[in-house]
């Protein structure tokens, strides 16, 4: 059965979730498509995130209401919120030139209020929506999504003429028939664009892959149509990318950050036209993007300066909703799935929280990921930028996001890169990436960050931490020399000296009251670990894990 309700915007909604719910299905599939502009690996996560956005915005418009059904409300309306709020949730190339897909559609839309959406009506928002898409691009690219939106929009002004009109008495149900029908002729054409791409376009048959975006659009569309006829969805041919990971070359792949932000202007002033920052933009990186009007800016550049690309807009409008991405790790990401056994490598779909955490060593890398964390390299001094932490937070697959630092140097810019995010993001104060682990012990995908928060902090409470290293200097009070082992239980500098001695003083002591105490050690140490097993005290299980942290010997917990 077609969607229920009386409703044509309730109707527009169960529309609109259709689509999302059948680009989620195919989400992993677009994304390991995905090589132009850049190998990330992200196309079918930015899709989703901007359609998602729009559904959401209709949710909390249907709330805010005020009694008012959505009827009442007003096509025009909704219309240009539903538009606006594909414009704020955009994320990537893809996301950012599907909001103007919607945008241009919705102008069409409510370019004729009171008249009945029929096939016509569609026709005529295909087609606004394709040209929107093409001019939002500064060198539109043949065999991409571009391509796929023009075709679907020809094919759908084709087949009008032969259409009979809809009668102005059309109860909902006809209509929804009537409007799936010029739709599935849309998603026909879409499919054999979709084929022909990489003829247009060398990178994707070099790679064997169709384009992602053009695959992603055909697979929104066929969506509408499902929900249209409450019925099984039209069959779609699956594309899958080469089991080896290929590598083809593109302008971008030198800058490291997919930078995403929008920019409102200030209270009684309007922003420019989009295209007047393109050039500051295009010096700092490329894949430039800048669409919207006065009042807001969606901006999408590849760079390596994301802070540069903010502070063109110093004193334009307020920046807010910033999203970055490492394209360096998608593209790894990427290379690591396709290239391992089948089946490997498959991203979870979405739940509602997830874990970031700051490591450095490959064993204690491992050691998170096994309890389900994005792991984010902090490099021998566990210093990454606030800009390397956003850009970790939008890697992880979740609405809200916890993020544990694991080191007082990290806090402050974990942070402000949680500020900084437009996701709800929680900073867990672990200052030791083996206190870390216990607390991603206390996480639950299934619950909110703040709550998630909560018992992580509670669970660090119970944890004791200690560690040993060779001193970096001479102690000032002569206690110990260069390179002799300095041992601390939390913040106290509690022995020196011998190696042995001196992890055997830091066992002690965290191993009062203790019932498990773990020992993670670095690559290379001074003992083995037989000798440090045997340092266990009677009715203390000790548990030894390969961490390969630089600059300490051993990590240290105890609960």
């Amino acid at each position: 059965m077609p969607p229920a309700g009386n409703s044509s915007l309730e109707r527009f909604r169960a529309i609109l979730a259709g689509s999302l719910q059948q680009l989620e299905e195919r989400r992993q599939e677009i994304n390991d498509l995905n090589v132009f502009p850049v190998a990330d690996g992200d196309t079918g996560d930015n899709m989703v995130l901007t359609l998602r956005a729009c559904v959401d915005e209709l949710d909390r418009l249907a709330s805010d209401a005020g009694g008012r059904s959505l009827d009442e409300v007003g096509r025009d309306e909704i219309v240009d919120l539903v538009a606006r709020a594909a414009l704020l949730g955009a994320r990537g190339n893809s996301g950012v030139i599907l909001s103007q897909l919607i945008r241009g559609a919705a102008e069409a839309l409510i370019s004729r209020p009171g008249v009945l959406v029929d096939p016509l009506l569609v026709g005529e928002a295909m087609q606004r929506a394709s040209e929107r898409a093409y001019t939002s691009v500064r060198e539109p690219t043949e065999g991409t999504i571009l391509t796929v939106m023009r075709d679907m929009a020809t094919a759908a002004a084709e087949a009008l003429p032969g259409l009979e009109p809809m009668p102005d008495d059309a109860t909902p149900e006809e209509q929804n028939l009537r409007i799936a029908d010029i739709l599935e002729i849309c998603v026909r054409a879409g499919e054999e664009s979709v084929r022909r791409g990489p003829e247009l376009l060398p990178v994707l048959q070099e790679a064997g892959v169709v384009d992602a975006g053009g695959y992603g659009a055909v697979v929104l569309f066929a969506g509408c149509v499902t929900a249209l006829r409450g019925e099984r969805g039209l069959e779609l041919a699956h594309h899958s990318a080469p089991a080896r990971a290929s590598h083809p070359e593109h302008s971008s792949s030198t800058y490291r950050f997919c930078t995403n932000f929008a920019v409102t202007a200030q209270p009684d002033s309007e922003l420019a036209d989009p295209s007047s920052y393109v050039a500051r933009l295009e010096e700092i990186g490329d894949s430039v993007l800048v669409v919207g009007d006065h009042v807001t800016l969606r901006v999408h550049v590849h760079t390596d300066e994301p802070d540069a690309a903010a502070a063109i807009f110093d004193g334009v409008g307020a920046v807010t909703r910033t999203d970055i991405a490492d394209m360096h790790e998608q593209v790894a990401e990427r290379d690591r799935r396709l290239g391992g056994p089948p089946g490997e490598g498959a991203a979870p779909p979405d739940a509602a929280c997830g874990v970031l955490a700051v490591v450095s060593g490959d064993g204690l890398a491992e050691l998170y990921r096994s309890l389900g964390a994005v792991v984010l390299d902090g490099g021998e001094t566990m210093n990454p930028s606030t800009y390397e932490l956003l850009a970790g937070i939008h890697t992880v697959p979740a609405r809200e996001v916890v993020v544990l630092p694991n080191s007082p140097n990290v806090r402050m810019a974990a942070q402000a890169a949680a500020e900084m995010s437009g996701r709800e993001v929680r900073v867990v104060e672990s200052s030791e990436p083996q206190a870390g682990l216990t607390a991603a012990l206390a996480f639950s995908p299934d619950a909110g960050a703040a709550a998630n928060a909560a018992a992580m902090a509670a669970s660090l409470e119970a944890v004791r931490t200690g560690s040993v290293a060779p001193a970096a200097r001479d102690d000032v009070e002569g206690r110990f020399s260069t390179g002799d082992a300095v041992g601390y239980v939390d913040d106290e500098l509690v022995s020196w000296g011998d190696p042995r001695e001196t992890l055997s003083e830091v066992v002690a002591r965290l191993a009062e009251g203790a019932e498990l105490l773990t020992v993670i050690a670095a690559s290379e140490t001074p003992l083995d670990g037989a000798e440090v097993e045997a340092m266990a005290p009677d009715g203390v299980e000790l548990e030894m894990r390969h961490g390969g942290q630089p600059s300490r010997w051993w990590l240290l917990s105890a609960e």
